[in-house]
């Protein structure tokens, strides 16, 4: 997995932050309804940055110090244009899973250059390839691709699966079923990335050009993960192995299209390829804490 060596990874950075409160903001954050770019959102706030938040209806936007809401859709250019002008830096989540998420992606991308913007710091996924067996992850390749070419200055935040996604496998009967044979993922925080992003955000300068890999603390099968979830949610919760046969064919009544059920099947077949398996310092290094493991992740969840 890379890191690409320009600029000063691994700074807090010791003096004020870009866009500090009061400023007329220079910081856009997307996805701020949502569980990551509200967190990435809250934690600009309590650095006492200035941000615009851009969401599809700004009613629903959060409530923060220092953050105006404002109207955005990735699809829509005149809507971008108008939310992103002034802007220096963007928090770029991924669109919603569809069909025609990588075209939202582009648009979206080709927007935020026109409207002046000179870095995004886009939320990607670990090993982002045209050739990675989570089907997903091509949109991810193809849209890291687009930000190059863009001429754009760019923080590609490459995250694990989610470790609060974890407990979403388990079934009524309490059981994970799934092609993940015995691979491994080094499932990630959604609190961790937020903390990265947030540094990346406040000193974007020191990580432009970077691509960072953000792994949770160790690598786990689903059969230790199911131990993990059992210990924390007080009931048992085990593994049980599946053929992509079979994977395919216990999905295929929810008649979802079928790039939906290709992402679904390849989550766990990821795994079993051992594409999710290695873990990063990006984390600690980059806030100074150690990364959260799956059972502090649950525990935090069950409140």
């Amino acid at each position: 997995m890379s890191e690409v060596p320009t600029g000063s990874a691994g700074s807090t950075g010791s003096t004020k932050p870009t866009g500090s409160a009061g400023s007329d903001p220079t910081v856009a954050v997307t996805g701020s309804t949502g569980r990551l770019g509200g967190r990435v959102a809250r934690r600009l706030a309590e650095l006492g940055m200035s941000q615009k938040l851009v969401v599809r209806r700004p009613d629903r936007g959060p409530r923060l110090p220092g953050a105006v809401a404002v109207r955005g859709d990735y699809a829509d250019r005149a809507s971008v244009l108008e939310a992103l002008a002034g802007i220096r830096t963007v928090f770029m989540v991924s669109a919603s899973e569809s069909a025609e998420r990588l075209a939202q992606h582009k648009a979206f991308v080709d927007a935020a250059a026109e409207a002046g913007v000179r870095q995004l710091v886009y939320v990607s996924f670990y090993g982002a390839s045209p050739e990675a067996t989570f089907t997903l992850a091509h949109d991810h390749f193809h849209t890291e691709q687009h930000i190059r070419a863009s001429g754009l200055a760019y923080t590609f935040l490459r995250d694990n699966f989610y470790a609060e996604f974890v407990t979403d496998l388990v079934g009524e009967d309490g059981v994970i079923r799934g092609p993940a044979g015995q691979g491994r993922a080094a499932f990630v925080g959604q609190d961790d990335i937020a903390d990265v992003a947030a540094t990346v955000l406040s000193r974007p300068d020191d990580h432009a050009g970077m691509t960072y890999d953000l792994t949770g603390p160790e690598s786990l099968t689903l059969d230790e993960a199911a131990v993990i979830l059992s210990e924390q949610l007080g009931r048992a919760v085990t593994y049980q192995p599946e053929t992509v046969e079979e994977a395919y064919a216990s999905r295929a009544s929810y008649g979802v299209p079928p790039w939906q059920l290709d992402a679904w099947v390849s989550t766990y077949t990821a795994i079993a390829s051992g594409e999710l398996d290695g873990v990063s310092d990006a984390v600690p290094r980059l806030t100074g804490h150690g990364a959260t493991s799956l059972a502090d992740v649950v525990r935090t969840a069950q409140g």
